[in-house]
Protein backbone atom coordinates (compact mmCIF):
# COMPACT_ATOMS: atom_id res chain seq x y z
CA UNK A 1 0.00 0.00 0.00
CA UNK A 2 1.56 3.25 -1.18
CA UNK A 3 2.07 6.03 1.20
CA UNK A 4 -0.01 8.89 1.82
CA UNK A 5 2.70 11.20 0.98
CA UNK A 6 2.61 9.23 -2.70
CA UNK A 7 -1.28 10.39 -2.79
CA UNK A 8 -1.74 10.80 -6.13
CA UNK A 9 -5.58 12.24 -5.18
CA UNK A 10 -6.11 16.27 -4.35
CA UNK A 11 -9.55 15.67 -3.18
CA UNK A 12 -9.91 18.17 0.40
CA UNK A 13 -6.59 20.13 -0.53
CA UNK A 14 -7.40 23.90 -1.06
CA UNK A 15 -6.10 25.40 -4.64
CA UNK A 16 -6.07 29.25 -5.45
CA UNK A 17 -5.87 29.74 -9.26
CA UNK A 18 -5.46 33.08 -10.58
CA UNK A 19 -7.23 34.34 -14.31
CA UNK A 20 -9.65 31.41 -13.12
CA UNK A 21 -12.84 33.26 -15.74
CA UNK A 22 -11.72 31.87 -18.60
CA UNK A 23 -9.41 29.86 -20.80
CA UNK A 24 -7.04 27.24 -19.06
CA UNK A 25 -6.98 29.18 -15.74
CA UNK A 26 -10.91 27.45 -15.65
CA UNK A 27 -10.04 24.35 -17.53
CA UNK A 28 -7.63 24.26 -14.80
CA UNK A 29 -10.42 25.22 -12.04
CA UNK A 30 -13.11 22.83 -13.24
CA UNK A 31 -10.61 19.70 -13.17
CA UNK A 32 -9.31 20.81 -9.35
CA UNK A 33 -12.81 20.61 -9.03
CA UNK A 34 -14.17 17.26 -9.95
CA UNK A 35 -10.70 15.83 -7.98
CA UNK A 36 -12.68 17.02 -4.77
CA UNK A 37 -10.38 20.14 -4.73
CA UNK A 38 -11.58 22.86 -2.84
CA UNK A 39 -11.22 25.41 -5.19
CA UNK A 40 -10.72 29.62 -4.82
CA UNK A 41 -11.24 31.14 -8.58
CA UNK A 42 -9.54 34.43 -9.16
CA UNK A 43 -10.00 36.93 -11.13
CA UNK A 44 -10.67 40.33 -12.10
CA UNK A 45 -14.36 40.17 -12.07
CA UNK A 46 -16.52 38.70 -9.44
CA UNK A 47 -19.50 37.62 -11.36
CA UNK A 48 -17.40 35.69 -13.62
CA UNK A 49 -15.61 34.26 -10.74
CA UNK A 50 -18.74 33.29 -9.61
CA UNK A 51 -20.10 31.65 -12.28
CA UNK A 52 -16.90 29.77 -12.73
CA UNK A 53 -17.07 28.88 -8.98
CA UNK A 54 -20.73 27.96 -9.79
CA UNK A 55 -19.68 25.21 -12.18
CA UNK A 56 -17.06 23.77 -10.53
CA UNK A 57 -19.48 22.38 -7.57
CA UNK A 58 -17.47 21.01 -4.38
CA UNK A 59 -17.67 24.18 -2.35
CA UNK A 60 -15.87 26.36 -4.85
CA UNK A 61 -15.57 29.71 -4.26
CA UNK A 62 -14.94 32.82 -6.35
CA UNK A 63 -12.70 35.86 -5.29
CA UNK A 64 -12.59 39.23 -7.31
CA UNK A 65 -8.91 40.02 -7.86
CA UNK A 66 -6.55 42.01 -9.74
CA UNK A 67 -3.19 40.77 -9.35
CA UNK A 68 -1.33 43.96 -10.58
CA UNK A 69 -2.61 45.59 -6.73
CA UNK A 70 -0.36 44.12 -3.77
CA UNK A 71 -3.15 45.25 -1.78
CA UNK A 72 -5.82 43.09 -3.42
CA UNK A 73 -3.67 40.21 -3.26
CA UNK A 74 -2.69 40.40 0.65
CA UNK A 75 -6.31 40.88 0.93
CA UNK A 76 -7.87 38.41 -0.67
CA UNK A 77 -5.05 35.45 -0.01
CA UNK A 78 -5.71 35.99 3.61
CA UNK A 79 -9.84 36.04 2.73
CA UNK A 80 -9.05 32.71 0.79
CA UNK A 81 -7.21 31.09 3.79
CA UNK A 82 -9.54 32.02 6.36
CA UNK A 83 -12.78 30.52 3.81
CA UNK A 84 -10.99 27.34 3.51
CA UNK A 85 -8.66 26.56 6.35
CA UNK A 86 -5.77 27.10 4.93
CA UNK A 87 -3.86 26.92 1.29
CA UNK A 88 -1.65 23.71 -0.44
CA UNK A 89 -1.98 24.91 -4.23
CA UNK A 90 -1.08 27.98 -5.89
CA UNK A 91 -1.81 27.87 -9.72
CA UNK A 92 -0.61 31.48 -11.15
CA UNK A 93 -2.30 31.84 -14.30
CA UNK A 94 -3.17 34.98 -15.06
CA UNK A 95 -2.07 36.65 -17.60
CA UNK A 96 -2.40 39.53 -20.71
CA UNK A 97 -1.38 39.86 -24.25
CA UNK A 98 1.19 42.23 -24.75
CA UNK A 99 1.98 42.43 -28.51
CA UNK A 100 3.81 46.25 -28.98
CA UNK A 101 6.48 47.51 -31.65
CA UNK A 102 9.76 48.77 -29.73
CA UNK A 103 8.99 52.32 -32.01
CA UNK A 104 5.68 52.36 -30.17
CA UNK A 105 6.98 55.68 -27.68
CA UNK A 106 4.84 55.81 -24.43
CA UNK A 107 2.50 53.23 -25.89
CA UNK A 108 5.02 51.12 -25.44
CA UNK A 109 6.61 51.79 -22.22
CA UNK A 110 2.72 50.88 -20.49
CA UNK A 111 2.51 47.83 -21.97
CA UNK A 112 5.77 46.89 -20.67
CA UNK A 113 4.78 47.71 -17.03
CA UNK A 114 1.67 46.30 -17.43
CA UNK A 115 3.23 42.99 -18.80
CA UNK A 116 5.83 43.02 -16.06
CA UNK A 117 3.07 43.83 -13.37
CA UNK A 118 0.42 41.40 -14.01
CA UNK A 119 2.81 38.42 -15.38
CA UNK A 120 6.07 38.38 -13.17
CA UNK A 121 5.83 40.73 -10.31
CA UNK A 122 2.36 39.72 -9.82
CA UNK A 123 3.32 35.58 -9.15
CA UNK A 124 6.00 36.32 -6.64
CA UNK A 125 3.22 38.71 -4.80
CA UNK A 126 0.60 35.84 -4.99
CA UNK A 127 3.41 33.25 -3.36
CA UNK A 128 4.49 35.81 -0.81
CA UNK A 129 1.32 36.28 0.49
CA UNK A 130 0.31 32.96 0.17
CA UNK A 131 3.67 31.56 1.70
CA UNK A 132 2.64 31.18 5.39
CA UNK A 133 -0.40 29.38 4.51
CA UNK A 134 1.40 27.01 2.26
CA UNK A 135 4.17 26.23 4.86
CA UNK A 136 1.47 24.46 6.87
CA UNK A 137 0.15 22.11 4.47
CA UNK A 138 2.23 18.77 4.26
CA UNK A 139 2.07 18.94 0.58
CA UNK A 140 2.81 22.80 -0.69
CA UNK A 141 2.59 23.20 -4.36
CA UNK A 142 3.24 25.70 -6.20
CA UNK A 143 2.75 25.60 -10.35
CA UNK A 144 3.73 29.19 -12.40
CA UNK A 145 2.33 29.77 -16.20
CA UNK A 146 4.63 31.12 -18.18
CA UNK A 147 4.63 30.57 -21.99
CA UNK A 148 6.54 29.15 -25.05
CA UNK A 149 7.31 32.86 -25.65
CA UNK A 150 10.08 32.25 -22.48
CA UNK A 151 11.21 29.65 -24.28
CA UNK A 152 11.58 31.73 -27.61
CA UNK A 153 10.12 34.74 -29.02
CA UNK A 154 7.74 35.93 -31.76
CA UNK A 155 8.03 39.97 -33.15
CA UNK A 156 6.83 42.67 -32.00
CA UNK A 157 6.32 40.92 -28.40
CA UNK A 158 9.25 41.82 -26.33
CA UNK A 159 6.84 42.51 -23.22
CA UNK A 160 5.47 39.31 -23.17
CA UNK A 161 8.59 37.37 -23.78
CA UNK A 162 10.62 39.27 -20.93
CA UNK A 163 7.71 38.79 -18.67
CA UNK A 164 7.36 35.02 -19.71
CA UNK A 165 10.91 34.03 -19.89
CA UNK A 166 11.00 36.04 -15.97
CA UNK A 167 8.55 33.57 -14.69
CA UNK A 168 11.13 30.86 -16.14
CA UNK A 169 13.61 31.97 -13.86
CA UNK A 170 11.42 33.04 -10.77
CA UNK A 171 10.25 29.53 -10.97
CA UNK A 172 13.97 28.06 -10.87
CA UNK A 173 14.66 30.71 -7.96
CA UNK A 174 11.74 29.93 -5.72
CA UNK A 175 12.51 26.20 -6.31
CA UNK A 176 16.03 26.51 -4.98
CA UNK A 177 14.65 28.69 -1.81
CA UNK A 178 11.66 26.70 -1.28
CA UNK A 179 13.44 23.23 -1.96
CA UNK A 180 14.15 22.49 1.64
CA UNK A 181 10.86 23.11 3.39
CA UNK A 182 9.51 20.60 1.06
CA UNK A 183 7.57 23.36 -1.10
CA UNK A 184 7.89 22.59 -4.51
CA UNK A 185 7.51 25.26 -7.65
CA UNK A 186 7.39 24.34 -11.28
CA UNK A 187 6.62 25.95 -14.55
CA UNK A 188 4.33 25.16 -17.33
CA UNK A 189 4.93 26.90 -20.84
CA UNK A 190 1.89 26.16 -23.19
CA UNK A 191 2.22 26.72 -26.98
CA UNK A 192 -0.43 27.54 -28.88
CA UNK A 193 -3.59 26.70 -27.36
CA UNK A 194 -7.15 27.69 -27.84
CA UNK A 195 -8.07 30.57 -25.61
CA UNK A 196 -9.71 33.94 -25.33
CA UNK A 197 -6.30 35.45 -25.89
CA UNK A 198 -5.83 34.01 -29.52
CA UNK A 199 -9.58 33.70 -30.39
CA UNK A 200 -8.93 36.85 -32.96
CA UNK A 201 -6.41 34.05 -34.77
CA UNK A 202 -8.74 33.01 -37.60
CA UNK A 203 -9.11 29.31 -37.41
CA UNK A 204 -7.66 28.58 -41.28
CA UNK A 205 -4.71 30.74 -39.62
CA UNK A 206 -4.64 28.41 -36.61
CA UNK A 207 -4.09 25.52 -38.60
CA UNK A 208 -1.41 26.86 -41.20
CA UNK A 209 0.51 27.85 -38.04
CA UNK A 210 0.34 24.15 -36.27
CA UNK A 211 0.84 22.62 -39.11
CA UNK A 212 4.05 24.10 -40.16
CA UNK A 213 5.44 24.99 -36.48
CA UNK A 214 4.18 22.04 -33.72
CA UNK A 215 4.93 18.26 -34.43
CA UNK A 216 1.25 17.14 -33.65
CA UNK A 217 -0.01 19.60 -36.19
CA UNK A 218 -2.38 21.39 -34.01
CA UNK A 219 -3.38 23.53 -31.42
CA UNK A 220 -3.67 22.43 -27.95
CA UNK A 221 -6.93 22.99 -25.75
CA UNK A 222 -6.79 24.64 -22.04
CA UNK A 223 -8.04 21.21 -20.47
CA UNK A 224 -4.53 19.74 -21.74
CA UNK A 225 -2.68 22.21 -20.00
CA UNK A 226 -4.67 22.14 -16.78
CA UNK A 227 -4.29 18.17 -16.96
CA UNK A 228 -0.24 18.51 -16.65
CA UNK A 229 -1.22 21.18 -13.76
CA UNK A 230 -3.13 18.57 -12.50
CA UNK A 231 0.28 16.04 -12.24
CA UNK A 232 2.50 18.83 -10.84
CA UNK A 233 0.29 18.92 -7.88
CA UNK A 234 0.06 16.49 -6.89
CA UNK A 235 1.06 15.21 -3.26
CA UNK A 236 3.23 12.47 -5.12
CA UNK A 237 4.58 15.10 -7.59
CA UNK A 238 6.83 15.86 -4.88
CA UNK A 239 10.97 15.35 -6.70
CA UNK A 240 9.82 17.23 -9.22
CA UNK A 241 10.51 21.29 -8.77
CA UNK A 242 12.10 23.61 -10.44
CA UNK A 243 11.24 22.12 -13.86
CA UNK A 244 10.50 24.01 -16.99
CA UNK A 245 8.07 22.32 -19.13
CA UNK A 246 6.44 22.79 -22.31
CA UNK A 247 3.29 22.04 -23.53
CA UNK A 248 3.57 23.01 -26.59
CA UNK A 249 2.35 20.05 -28.92
CA UNK A 250 5.94 19.68 -29.67
CA UNK A 251 6.58 22.89 -30.99
CA UNK A 252 9.94 23.77 -28.97
CA UNK A 253 11.44 20.04 -30.32
CA UNK A 254 10.57 21.13 -33.91
CA UNK A 255 12.78 22.67 -36.19
CA UNK A 256 11.53 21.83 -39.45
Amino acid sequence: MSSPKLSRSIAGRVAIITGAASGMGRATAELFASEGAKVAVTDLDQAACDKVAETCGNGAKGFALDVADPEAIARVVGQIAEHFGGIDILANNAGVSSFAPLDAGDAYEDVWARALTIMLTGQQRMVRAALPHLRQSDAARIVNIASTEGLGATPGDTPYVAAKTGVTGLTRGLAVDLGKEGITVNCICPGPIRTAMTDAVPDEHKEIYAKRRTALRRYGDPEEVAHITLSLVLPAASYITGAIIPVDGGLMARNA
